[in-house]
């Protein structure tokens, strides 16, 4: 076991806990900076991680009722072959590129990770204003437009492992305006697991995961999730969003 690893996963658990994102978008940059995990390598980890601490989430938001399943299941259409397109295109870099798919696997998250944080500067924006919830699944957008988001953050999470909580829970707040904000966000975690699950899978066989550092990681981020969780009640997460949204945006700038 790692305590410096462990330190690293108390302080992401925090986050999490805290806003409810940040996981991948936040672990996949810390292991590649600190120098613990090469690119591949830290994206397959941080999967697994995401696939274990998102179980918990996704099993206390089912038995609690706010998960619409219609939305799991429109985002999974896309979400599902775009995960596993992401993956064969890695195993096609792996063998014919070898250590030079590392270095597109970061140029892939730089990109990602400004994405996130342009959608967390949107969500702070949009917070502002008086939601609007009706409690139906109504929306102006055509069908199509949720298993479009679900293959493009599919290919992204596969990629990157950032993706599945902020970038889906930005498009889901405009695709559906009079959902309420908890089904929006028990049903992006209830998918998160499944598009997590596939791609951790699939970098398993790819053999992307460092199973000692991921339970050094676990070790710390199961109490920081537990912590930050119990502090959520007071502490205003309006605060923290611009000040993820800042860091996410240097760190893709500084990946790019």
């Amino acid at each position: 076991m790692d305590p410096k690893a462990s330190v690293v996963g108390f302080v992401i658990g925090l986050l999490v806990g805290l806003t409810g994102m940040g996981g991948g978008a936040v672990m996949t940059p810390a292991l590649i900076l600190l120098g613990w995990a090469r690119p591949l390598v830290a994206v397959g980890t941080d999967l697994m991680w995401g696939a274990l601490t998102k179980s918990v989430g996704a099993f206390v938001h089912y038995r609690q009722g706010t998960v619409d399943l219609s939305i799991v299941k429109r985002l999974a259409l896309g979400s599902v072959p775009g995960a596993l397109l992401g993956l064969t295109l890695l195993s096609y870099l792996h063998r014919t590129h070898g250590a030079a798919t590392d270095r597109i696997v970061v140029r892939v998250l730089g990109v990602a990770l400004m994405g996130v944080a342009f959608s967390l500067f949107f969500r702070t924006f949009r917070g502002s204003r008086a939601p609007v919830a009706s409690g139906g699944t109504a929306t102006p957008w055509p069908r199509w437009t949720v298993s479009g988001v679900g293959a493009v953050v599919g290919f992204l999470v596969s990629m990157t492992s950032v993706g599945s909580g902020s970038l889906i829970v930005a498009c889901l707040v405009m695709v559906y305006p009079t959902t309420p904000l908890r089904r929006i966000v028990g049903s992006d975690i209830l998918h998160a697991l499944i598009l997590v699950g596939i791609s951790a899978l699939g970098h398993l066989g790819l053999g992307s995961v460092n199973f000692p550092l991921l339970a050094s990681l676990l070790l710390g981020s199961i109490p920081g999730v537990w912590l930050g969780s119990r502090m959520s009640l007071v502490f205003p997460e309006k605060v923290l969003r611009p000040v993820l949204a800042c860091t996410l945006l240097l760190l893709g700038y500084k990946l790019l």
